[in-house]
């Protein structure tokens, strides 16, 4: 597999009211903007990425959840549809036409946000596994709302992060995925929680509006998202596959799919079957 650098192309940066957003840029042909979770980056997307920049432009962001290395200006608003407001910036400054919206994990919640409050800035929809409904955050991490409400908190968090035996527990990385992530990319996910003040500082102000107020309300404003969906699902418990279901119920035009042998980090775990199920249902949502 190709290294993550070359894997999700050049690095660019544009300039938002709320800060700077770094974001790779690769390919060529319709535009895909991913986004991930909490305590990742663009890194997740590599494999994915990979496989479908031969017929997409892919776009990946390293949005500020808490492995970001640009800290966001004091007064952002980090609430889900905060955060929602702020990829809805970052498409217009792109200049995107009708971009898919593909997100996992957390981002997968941020991407309902979007749907449901910016859903003409979009031409369709892909939800990994993630957050939904009252699952916000799943009960395994919820330790985070406590440990992460205060840098210094998080700074502990972090330096555990460090040992592998740690990454794997199921209070960290442990099910996430069905096999270990590479040593190289939980690095590139924990350093700057772990180096980076500023980095704390955001992650902080993110723990602390979480709440399932606005999961609840996204989801109900799927119920007119007027552009296809796909719902690519993992068969596990951290975000249980009948979630996967009721999203797909909730979207008028939405196709649920399974992947198979995975965690919630399918791009992770099952690369080539995500990115063969984005790019069938791309096809036949945007014909060429």
């Amino acid at each position: 597999m190709a290294t993550a650098v070359s894997a999700l192309g050049r690095v660019r940066e544009i300039e938002l009211p709320e800060g700077v957003i770094r974001y790779h840029d690769t390919g060529s042909g319709p535009p895909i903007v991913f986004v991930h979770g909490i305590i990742a980056n663009a890194d997740v997307w590599r494999g994915v990425v990979t496989r479908l920049r031969e017929g997409y432009r892919c776009i990946t962001p390293d949005w500020p959840l808490g492995a970001h290395t640009q800290p966001m200006r004091p007064g952002t608003d980090f609430t889900l549809f905060g955060l929602a407001d702020l990829v809805q910036r970052t498409l217009t400054a792109l200049d995107l036409q009708a971009p898919a919206l593909v997100g996992n994990d957390t981002g997968g919640a941020v991407c309902q946000a979007v749907a449901a409050r910016h859903p003409e800035k979009i031409g369709s929809l892909v939800l990994t596994p993630c957050d939904a409904f009252d699952n916000f955050l799943p009960l395994p991490i919820r330790h985070l709302q406590l440990f992460g409400r205060t840098p210094a908190g998080l700074k502990v968090l972090a330096e555990t992060l460090r040992l592998r035996p740690v990454q794997r527990l199921p209070i960290a990385f442990g099910l996430l995925t069905r096999r270990p992530i590479p040593a190289e990319m939980m690095a590139s996910y924990t350093g700057p929680l772990r180096e980076n003040p500023g980095t704390r500082q955001d992650f902080a102000r993110l723990v602390r509006a979480i709440s399932t107020t606005f999961t609840r309300e996204a989801a109900e404003g799927l119920r007119t998202f007027p552009h296809p969906a796909l719902i690519a699902w993992a068969r596990q418990n951290f975000f249980p596959l009948a979630h996967g279901e009721r999203l797909a119920g909730l979207i008028p035009d939405a196709r649920l799919r399974v992947i198979e042998d995975s965690g919630p980090f399918v791009t992770e775990d099952q690369p080539d079957q995500t990115a063969a199920l984005i790019d069938e249902f791309l096809q036949a949502a945007t014909p060429r």
